[in-house]
């Protein structure tokens, strides 16, 4: 979520204007991080929001990175009629997200048309200009629907999908026709549904393709997983899938091996603006997760699922205390199923393995 308060910490920052219940300017975002826990530059460096989180990655090393872009890339002012919530970034910081290194942006979210279908085309074109792959979002259903493509090593592809879900907040308007642009969007619900989503897994995974879902899906806040969610990520992974990455909630959901594949509920926000912002701390929305999944390149299958802590602080990640990795383990013990007790990694962090059934 680069847009709103961290945009305005960047070297380029865009309109601060927001239409907020309380909030008016977007500066008042990075004022609350800095009452919490210090002054924060202005300007940052494109690279600060990142902060630890980069040289972590760069030491595991993935053959792919892929993350939820919540927000639009955009100069527009049009604000999205209906919706409480808008974030914009300036497309002269797009180099804070091009120093994370994606090799997918997934747009398919609640955010990303908060400033009209302008604002979509002029993320849409920012993203392409900075050499950026996409998925979940495009000028007609095609192309929203289409999966982003990578090349893994020796001789394999990554594709990813992407779907949007009204349960995130997801409009039902901002769905690709084919003649409008859009998300790539379903209800979710119902077994037409997902046999809709699983069609388009079918017909696009090879022999030797490894598949990847990321679905914006359910609530900001809360573990419990409604059925239709689990019906939908297992359908899914029926279908080819073999990883679902979800996401939507501000925090860690339950994790979950179905068939040997990796279902995330919810990874929870890496980088955000809601520093500061009191009345859920038991749900440790400061807490941030990078998710550093092992797949056998040959079945698709889980070996292991690595997760690294980080804590916001002053808009930028760093590396969090060990006691917060027990604090991790002590939750996942609680909330998911499918897993071996976690283990406590000398390096930092969890490693989760499936469990024998």
């Amino acid at each position: 979520m680069l847009g709103r308060g961290v945009d305005q910490i960047l070297p380029h920052p865009g309109d601060p204007e927001l239409r907020e219940g309380y909030v008016r300017d977007a500066r008042d975002y990075v004022r609350l991080a800095e009452e919490a826990n210090g002054p924060v530059p202005r300007p940052a460096g494109f690279a600060w929001p990142w902060g630890d989180a980069l040289e972590i990655l760069d030491a595991a090393a993935p053959d792919a990175r892929v993350l939820n872009l919540e927000t639009s890339v955009t100069r527009a002012r049009s604000f999205a009629l209906g919706k409480a919530i808008h974030y914009r970034m300036h497309p002269g910081n797009l180099p804070c997200l091009s120093a994370v290194r994606p090799d997918v942006c997934v747009l398919a979210n609640n955010h990303v048309l908060d400033f009209g279908r302008r604002g979509l085309a002029d993320t849409l074109d920012a993203l392409a200009e900075a050499g950026l792959r996409t998925a979940g979002a495009g000028e007609d259903a095609a192309t929203a629907e289409r999966p982003a493509t990578v090349p893994l090593p020796p001789s394999h592809r990554l594709l990813v999908f992407a779907v949007g879900m009204p349960s995130s907040g997801v409009p039902y308007d901002w769905a690709a026709t084919a003649d409008r642009s859009g998300v790539s969007f379903t209800a979710g619900r119902t077994a037409a549904d997902r046999a809709e989503v699983a069609a388009r897994i079918r017909e696009s995974k090879h022999p030797g393709d490894l598949v990847v879902v990321s679905v914006h899906w359910g609530s900001n806040w809360g573990y419990d997983i409604p059925r239709d969610q689990i019906a939908f990520a297992h359908a899914l992974i029926d279908a080819g899938a073999d990883l679902v990455h979800g996401h939507s909630s501000h925090h860690l959901r339950p994790v979950e091996s179905y068939r040997g594949r990796l279902v995330l509920y919810g990874c929870g926000d890496l980088v955000n603006d809601y520093e500061g912002i009191t009345g859920y701390e038991r749900y440790r929305d400061d807490l941030r997760l990078l998710h550093l999944a092992a797949l056998d390149p040959d079945t698709g299958r889980l070996d292991h699922l690595r997760l690294v802590p980080l804590l916001a602080r002053r808009l930028r990640l760093e590396r969090a205390p060990v006691e917060d990795d027990q604090w991790l383990r002590s939750l996942l013990d609680r909330i998911s199923d499918g897993f071996a007790p976690c283990v406590v990694t000398g390096s930092q962090g969890l490693l989760l393995r499936p469990a024998a059934r």
